[in-house]
C-alpha cells in the first residue's frame, strides 16, 4: 500500500492523476477528498488520504475528527503501508511553520512526518509547487532541518514537485521506486515490482485545471 497524505489543498489528489493517470476527486476549493480513496495502480493499492488542517465549510469538530481518523487508518494499516508520499505546498510551507512555531505549536506537517517514521514507515516529501518557490534549494534546507532531516538524507527524502505542470515526476517516480525496493523484507523475482519509470501514467501529459 503507498499512501498520500498531506495538508488540503496540497496538490496529493492531481500528484496521484499525475504519476498513475487514474482520475481521484479533486478540485480547487481546500477539503474536496474526505475519506480515503483507493485505486489499483500496477499491483499497488494507492490511498488519497483526506487533507488535514483548514477544509473550507467544514466545522472544526469535524476538521479534528477527520485528522483523528486519519490517524486511525494509517496506525491500523501501518504494517501494509509499504510507502507514504507526504505532500507540502513548498510556497506556503516555510510560512506556516514558522507561525505554527511562534504560538509555541508543533506545525502539524513537522508532527505528521515524525508520527510516520515513528511507525517505521518509509517516507518521501513532495515539495509541490516547485514552480512558485523563489529559492528553491533555500526552502528544501528550511524544511529538513525543521522536520529533522539530517543532510545527508536530504535527496532520498525531499523532492521537489509540480502536480500541476508534471514536473519532476519521473524523479518522484524512481525514489518511490527505490524506497519500495529498500523497504522490501524478502525481495524475489515474483515480488519485486515492475519499474515504474516506464509507467507514465496518461494524466502526466494532460492540462490539470
Amino acid at each position: 500500500m503507498i499512501i498520500f497524505v498531506g495538508r488540503s489543498n496540497v496538490g496529493k489528489s492531481t500528484l496521484i492523476f499525475r504519476l498513475t493517470g487514474k482520475w481521484v476527486k479533486r478540485g480547487k476549493r481546500p477539503g474536496v477528498t474526505r475519506k480515503p480513496v483507493e485505486i489499483n495502480w500496477r499491483g499497488k493499492l494507492v490511498v488519497d488520504m483526506p487533507g488535514f488542517g483548514f477544509m473550507s465549510g467544514v466545522p472544526k469538530a469535524k476538521q479534528e475528527r477527520i485528522k483523528d481518523e486519519i490517524v486511525h487508518f494509517i496506525e491500523d494499516n501501518a504494517e501494509e503501508i509499504e510507502l507514504a508520499v507526504l505532500v507540502v505546498d513548498g510556497k506556503a510551507a516555510p510560512e506556516i511553520i514558522e507561525r505554527w512555531e511562534k504560538r509555541g505549536e508543533i506545525p502539524i506537517d513537522v508532527e505528521f512526518y515524525a508520527f510516520l517514521r515513528e511507525l517505521g514507515i518509509p517516507v518521501i516529501v513532495a515539495v509541490n509547487k516547485m514552480d512558485k518557490i523563489r529559492n528553491l534549494q533555500r526552502t528544501i534546507n528550511f524544511l529538513a532541518e525543521k522536520f529533522g532531516v539530517p543532510y545527508s538524507e536530504v535527496p532520498e527524502t525531499f523532492i521537489p514537485i509540480s502536480a500541476k505542470f508534471g514536473k519532476n515526476l519521473l524523479e518522484l517516480r524512481k525514489l518511490m521506486e527505490k524506497k519500495l525496493e529498500e523497504g522490501r523484507k524478502q525481495p524475489s523475482a515474483e515480488t519485486e515490482s515492475e519499474n515504474l519509470e516506464n509507467d507514465v501514467g496518461d494524466g502526466l501529459l494532460d492540462a490539470v485545471e
